[in-house]
């Protein structure tokens, strides 16, 4: 579904059609392993299911570059043996379909190591013809028309099921450019819902006048926020 002229929802990603730009966000490799350090009893699958969705993705567009947009790893302090090798066969499937960039989130301060493996560099900011990527934690200043951010982990809830959540796209403004934020590629994570749930980026002043693409088959576009609360 487009959303904005050359942007598009494929799937839980955002494509640049007229760059065949894949930008993928927060997909918090290791979640796994540090909750099942907390106690929690969770099998191992989730980086099964990244792949396999990946693949699914790319069968659907040509794709010459992809941009991880943050929040790569999960732990903040150490990397886990988790995070060593799914990090790894991540960045050799997505190294196998084009170029790949990595922008730095906040959970990724020790990224480096496992991304200078692959001889990749770890940045904080990225443009596409005019179109600034960033995780989201912080404000950059650029001039760029449209940003494009992760971080905030969007969901949203309805009213006749409010303990379910849908993962979603937002689309809004940050002063007098268009924001988009884009929902988590980790499957453990069910998402932050912007109706209920504290805020958590910079950018996003007013969440209620953020339009809804919710993404769960396929792609459904719904009002702004403040009309589905």
């Amino acid at each position: 579904m487009e959303i904005l002229e050359n942007i598009e929802i494929i799937d839980l990603c955002l494509y640049l059609r007229k760059e065949k730009v894949l930008v993928i966000g927060d997909i918090h490799i290791g979640l796994e392993e540090a909750l099942q350090k907390q106690g929690f009893l969770i099998p191992r699958f989730d980086i099964q299911e990244v792949i396999k969705r990946l693949k699914s993705i790319f069968s659907k567009v040509e794709v010459k570059k992809i941009i991880l947009i943050g929040d790569v790893k999960h732990e903040f302090g150490t990397i886990s043996d988790q995070e060593w090798r799914d990090t790894l066969k991540v960045l050799d499937f997505l190294l196998e379909k084009g170029k790949v960039i990595l922008i730095k989130g906040n959970h990724d301060t020790i990224l480096g190591p496992i991304s200078k493996k692959r001889g990749i560099e770890v940045i904080e900011k990225y443009k596409v013809n005019g179109i600034l990527l960033v995780h989201g934690d912080k404000i950059i200043n650029d001039d760029s028309k449209i940003i494009v951010i992760g971080h905030e982990h969007p969901a949203i809830s309805f009213k006749p099921r409010p303990d379910e959540k849908f993962k979603c796209f937002l689309v809004g403004r940050y002063k007098n450019k268009k924001l988009i934020i884009i929902p988590s590629f980790n499957f453990l994570n069910e998402g932050n819902d912007v109706t209920k749930e504290e805020i958590l980026s910079p950018y996003i002043k007013n969440i209620k006048n953020f339009r809804v693409y919710v993404v769960e088959d396929r792609v459904r576009s719904f009002e702004l926020v403040k009309n589905l609360e």
